[in-house]
């Protein structure tokens, strides 16, 4: 397949709070629109279509048509063909394949993807209620005022049902977030102290959340934006060029993964277990693998690095072998080993991830194949895994609804 490439981002600041900062929806799209042109050393003009991932503009910003809304924050972008795409926490990635596609189509050379959320503008209740449709309303949300606590507690039970599960791997990946984030400048929790005290089983300092979900097993409600340039072969090409820079230099698209799985948190458990499947979700673990072969790799072990979906403990527990580091249930083996920590075989969100970052939901999927494309370029900072030259990303939609991996490298 022919390749599609990253040309460059931006990021906004996960730190900060845009409805104190007197700040909307629109700054934030504005911000990173400006930053992601400027990055990718490209002219609005030259951007053929938008692609918007957002998933609750409408709760918490009382806005829809995104698309639109990109023209007023860049009126240069304006007779642009540009729209939202929704799928949850898996939106911004949704956003990114249909850019893909189309490039991939021949439909233009140079697609915007934009991944946006406002979500602290809220109390903390009256935005979890805001995120529950991403399960099956009202089925699994009526009544329920913590949901994705309660659902990703239950994908911890379920671990430890099947095959035995130890607070302690969950703590020690949620350390690794935490300690992560401190190396990224653009983190959310990046000047937080989350010590052991905080990390511990402690009900004052790490109060119970929803069953066996904590405090600090929890990503974060943020405010954030993000961007990407992707560009066909032939403009990458004339790209590099006037920059004296080696086509292989530039990072690209290398495999992708997208399943859809029922909305039934409790149906796509029960149907898992019924088929013999010794994975969770059978669907997760198909679009790794889907993007691995289209990327040419027989396992993990291309990869370099992998940023994945930790909107709790239990789903980062739940990446690990999913991606194949370990059999199925045995996660806790790679966590002991350290191979997905910094210097291990195969790090886990360097970036701080969900947890340490921060996760404003419509642009996660964006930040991730950003952070994914600034490691292989070696661009990454202090967040930065040597010699890094192929990394995947997994982000999901509601409960492992949605799912897409995308691998990233370069020649």
């Amino acid at each position: 397949m022919r390749p599609v490439y990253v040309l460059g981002g931006a990021q906004t600041d996960f730190a900060r709070h845009w409805t104190r900062e007197g700040l909307g929806l629109i700054d934030g799209m504005r911000e990173a629109i400006e930053g992601t042109l400027e990055a990718a050393q490209v002219d609005a003009e030259q951007v053929q279509s938008v692609h918007v991932g957002n998933f609750a503009a409408e709760r918490f910003a009382d806005q829809g048509h995104l698309g639109g809304l990109v023209v007023e924050a860049c009126p240069a972008l304006e007779g642009r063909p540009s729209a939202r795409h929704e799928a949850a926490c898996a939106s911004g990635s949704v956003a990114l394949l249909a850019a893909r596609a189309q490039l991939l189509a021949g439909i233009g050379d140079v697609a915007l993807v934009l991944g946006v959320e406002l979500m602290r503008n809220v109390p903390g209740r009256l935005a979890a209620q805001h995120l529950a449709p991403a399960a099956w309303a009202p089925h699994e949300t009526e009544g329920v005022d913590f949901l994705w606590p309660q659902v990703f507690s239950d994908l911890a039970e379920v671990y430890a049902r099947r095959y035995g599960l130890e607070r302690a791997h969950l703590v020690a990946l949620a350390r690794q977030a935490f300690a992560n984030a401190k190396r990224n400048p653009r983190a959310q929790t990046r000047k937080w102290t989350v010590g052991e005290a905080e990390l511990a089983e402690d009900d004052a300092k790490n109060p119970v959340v929803a069953g066996r979900t904590r405090r600090y097993d929890c990503s974060q409600i943020t405010d954030g934006a993000a961007g990407l340039i992707l560009a066909s072969e032939a403009f990458a090409r004339d790209w590099a060029s006037r920059r004296g820079v080696s086509l292989d230099a530039v990072p690209r698209i290398l495999g992708v993964g997208h399943r859809t799985a029922r909305m039934s948190f409790r149906g796509k458990l029960a149907d898992a277990e019924a088929s013999g499947s010794p994975y969770v979700f059978p669907q997760v673990r198909g679009c790794i693998t889907d993007a691995l072969g289209q990327a040419g790799l027989d396992s993990w072990a291309g990869l370099d690095l992998v940023e994945t979906h930790d909107c709790f403990t239990s789903t980062f527990y739940m990446a690990i072998d999913h991606f194949g580091l370990t059999p199925p249930g045995r996660s806790g083996e790679a966590i002991d080993a350290g191979v997905v920590a910094p210097g291990g075989a195969c790090p886990f969100n360097p970036s701080g991830g969900l947890i340490g970052l921060g996760h404003p939901v419509g642009a996660t999927g964006v930040r991730m194949v950003l952070d994914l494309a600034r490691q292989v370029r070696g661009e990454a900072g202090d967040c930065q895994v040597p010699g890094a030259k192929r990394a995947a990303s997994l982000n999901i939609g509601g409960s492992a609804t949605t799912s897409v991996c995308v691998v990233v490298g370069r020649g």
